[in-house]
């Protein structure tokens, strides 16, 4: 597996909704990020340190331990956003052919964490960004903190493959890296394909789930016997209720 970084094309935040509109797919740099949603990157910083803390996922059906990960679910209309009492995760088999038609109960997020000003300011923007994509409307939100590792050999951030998820809005940032190689994202559209490495923290890609599809590549330790990991949050925002 190389070890090659392809740098993403990144996007001025106040061109994200045409680039959205247009490419189906948008990514903003750390600092587009920040600018975008109007706080400082070092708030977005702060939340890493829940990524130490997630638990495992028991629902890995390739057998693999390399995944933990946490859930949570909310609601969006207008600038108006809450959380909703936890709930399983659920997504049909035409969307997730290993993992689809089975509800998977995963640990809640923090409290403190999405108590954060940063937390509510990303969740408000996104359903923003949905909006301007698909028309002002309520937006059913789930959240997922995920760390993929290592210590096995080899970590996948997508065990199912290249996928949509069912929705309108993904959004993907990378909170962190350590330690790896691989890792590289992949974006496709009919015949055209699109490859990059979110490589820096905070790197938020956008796509419309409709349009296009997605993957990462698995992830390997750089030096053999060393713990590797990457973190991301993925948000998804959809329109009509949750999946289930």
């Amino acid at each position: 597996m190389s070890a090659a970084v392809y740098s993403p094309p990144f996007t001025p935040p106040e061109e994200l909704a045409t680039a959205l509109r247009q490419e189906g797919y948008a990514v903003l740099s750390p600092k587009g990020t920040s600018d975008w949603l109007g706080r400082p990157l070092d708030e977005l910083q702060a939340l890493h340190a829940d990524w130490d803390r997630l638990p495992p996922d028991e629902y890995l059906k390739d057998g693999g331990r390399y995944r933990t990960r946490r859930h949570s679910c909310f609601v969006a209309e207008g600038e108006a956003l809450e959380q909703v009492p936890h709930r399983a995760h659920w997504q049909p088999v035409e969307y997730n052919a290993l993992h689809g038609g089975m509800q998977r109960w995963f640990a809640p997020m923090e409290d403190a964490t999405v108590a954060r000003p940063a937390w509510r300011a990303l969740l408000q923007r996104l359903a923003g960004a949905a909006s301007a994509l698909r028309g002002p409307q309520r937006w059913f939100i789930e959240a997922h903190q995920f760390r993929i590792d290592t210590e096995g050999g080899i970590g996948r951030p997508t065990p199912e493959g290249a996928h949509r998820d069912g929705v309108d809005l993904v959004a993907v940032a990378l909170v962190g890296r350590h330690g790896i190689k691989g890792g590289e994202t992949r974006v496709f559209e009919g015949r055209r394909g699109e490859r990059f490495t979110l490589a820096e923290p905070w790197t938020l890609m956008l796509l419309d789930d409709a349009r296009v599809i997605h993957e990462s590549t698995p992830i390997q330790p750089l030096a053999e016997g060393e713990k590797g990991w990457r973190d991301t949050l993925v948000v998804t925002c959809r329109a009509g209720g949750f999946q289930g």
